[in-house]
C-alpha cells in the first residue's frame, strides 16, 4: 500500500531500504469513503495527509454558505491546513475525499520526530512544500491574469485527465464560479 510513497521519497532523497522502512514506520494509513471529511472547520489540525490512491480537496464555506475549493490532492500529493498543522491550531478549512481514497498520514509530533531521526526528511519536505507553493503561486497568477473562462480552458488544455476526473461542480468551485457558468462555457466549447 505504501509503494507510491516509497517511490515518491526516492524521487527526492537517497535512502537505503532499511531506513526507508523505518521512515514509513512513522506514518499510519487509512481508507476514506467518497465525500468523507477527514478535517472539518473548528477542529484542531493534527495530521498531514499523503494520497496513495484517490483524491482529496480542501475547501472552506464562505459567507454565503457556498463551498469554495482551494486545493486538490491526487496520488503522490500531500495536503493539510499548513498554518493550523504547524501551529496545532483550529482550522477554518475542510478536507474531504472526492473519491474513495487510500491515505498515509502523520501527526505534527511524529513529523517532528521523523525529521529529527532522519534529517534527510527535512530536505524531502522542503521539496514537497516548494512544489505546493509553486502550484499555489500559479493558481493566484491565473486568478488575477486570466478570465474565468480562459482559466478553465487553460486547465482543460494542460490537465485534461484531471479535469475529466474531477466532478464539474468541484472544478467550478475551484475556479470561483458557479456550475451553471461552467456548463455555459462547456457548451460554447462543444459548438
Amino acid at each position: 500500500m505504501l509503494e507510491n510513497l516509497k517511490g515518491h521519497l526516492k524521487k527526492f532523497i537517497d535512502v537505503d531500504p532499511i531506513q526507508l522502512e523505518e521512515i514509513l514506520g512513522y506514518l499510519r494509513t487509512k481508507t476514506v469513503a467518497r465525500k468523507e471529511n477527514i478535517l472539518e472547520e473548528g477542529q484542531v489540525c493534527k495530521y498531514h495527509f499523503f494520497v496513495l490512491n484517490g483524491m482529496l480537496r480542501k475547501f472552506f464555506v464562505n459567507e454565503k454558505s457556498v463551498e469554495q475549493t482551494t486545493e486538490f490532492a491526487i496520488e503522490n500529493w500531500w495536503i493539510t491546513d499548513n498554518m493550523a498543522f504547524e501551529q496545532r491550531a483550529v482550522t477554518t478549512f475542510y478536507i474531504q475525499a472526492v473519491e474513495k481514497s487510500e491515505l498515509a498520514y502523520i501527526s505534527q509530533e511524529d513529523q517532528e520526530k521523523l525529521v529529527a531521526a532522519f534529517p534527510t526528511m527535512e530536505r524531502y519536505f522542503r521539496f514537497v512544500y516548494q512544489r505546493a507553493y509553486a502550484a499555489a503561486q500559479m493558481r493566484i497568477k491565473y486568478l488575477f491574469s486570466l478570465s474565468k473562462e480562459q482559466f478553465y480552458l487553460d486547465m482543460l488544455q494542460k490537465y485534461p485527465h484531471f479535469v475529466q476526473r474531477v466532478p464539474q461542480y468541484l472544478i467550478a468551485s475551484f475556479l470561483g464560479f458557479t456550475p451553471e457558468y461552467l456548463s455555459e462555457i462547456r457548451k460554447r466549447i462543444i459548438r
